[in-house]
């Protein structure tokens, strides 16, 4: 492979790794608000962070490398590995959750700072949580497949040794969620932030040698989702007390007083 064509593939996988991380610091941290409103600014950002994230590999591929793109029939090789792995650890994360953390004083400040998110993104209702549920699980779970999996781990294993692709696309995966996690555990770095995104880290590994085992995504993804599945449900049971109900009066939608 041609040296220019190696050196363009690092650089954009470069990137790849890093812009997560500066669009987490971005709207979690640096257009954060202490007021618990609806914050346009973040959810623009949210928005467009998300559009270039979702468009970089796709057009960066259909320039450079378009073979990549071409159709092949779909496997489902590694269905039930993936599922095996999503299912032992969400009963960890919700056996956990239940059985030791919801009763600590580690979690003590989380509910507020999801709570703040929420009404920052417009989401602090039950109808609204379980619609964003069902989006991370469903949808976005496969957004984070195609970019860490496909792009990042499927390019960078073009130049370099297998492990070293996975190692390095695990913790670029891993780098977003320590700023959210810092973020939903004030004081707790060290404790719960670092620790869970290193276990982040450790999820994206299993993913990417699921999709390099199996050669398609449909295993990480619904490894995936039902993982996701876990942490939604027990943030809702973060949460669900604070959120506020809303009803519809006209074309406007009023909270229940």
């Amino acid at each position: 492979m041609a040296l220019a064509s190696k050196t363009r593939d690092l650089v954009a996988t470069t990137f790849a790794l890093f812009f997560p991380l500066c669009m987490a610091w971005l709207y979690f941290v640096a257009l954060a608000t202490e007021q618990a409103q609806a914050n346009t600014t973040v959810q623009v950002a949210f928005a467009v962070g998300k559009l270039v994230q979702g468009l970089f590999p796709a057009l960066y591929i259909w320039w450079f490398e378009r073979e990549r793109l071409a159709l092949r029939r779909p496997t489902m090789n590694g269905l039930g590995l993936g599922a095996g792995f999503g299912i032992l650890v969400a009963a960890a994360i919700v056996g956990l959750y239940f059985l030791w953390f919801k009763s600590s004083p580690l979690l003590g400040h989380t509910p507020q700072k999801i709570l703040d998110k929420l009404r920052e993104s417009g989401m602090a209702s039950p109808g609204a949580f379980l619609g964003m549920s069902v989006f991370y699980c469903l949808f976005h779970s496969l957004f984070e497949e195609y970019y860490w999996r496909w792009f990042v781990f499927g390019t960078l294993r073009r130049h370099v040794p297998v492990a070293a692709a996975n190692v390095l696309s695990s913790l670029g995966f891993m780098l977003h969620h320590v700023v959210i996690l810092g973020v939903f555990f004030p004081g707790r770095f060290w404790t719960l932030a670092l620790p869970f995104a290193l276990g982040v880290a450790v999820g994206g590994s299993v993913w990417a040698w699921i999709y390099h085992r199996t050669g398609s995504l449909y295993a990480a993804w619904l490894s995936h989702a039902l993982i996701d599945a876990a942490l939604m449900a027990v943030g809702y049971d973060m949460v669900a007390p604070y959120l506020q109900p809303v009803l519809f009066d006209g074309l406007e939608m009023t909270p229940i007083k």
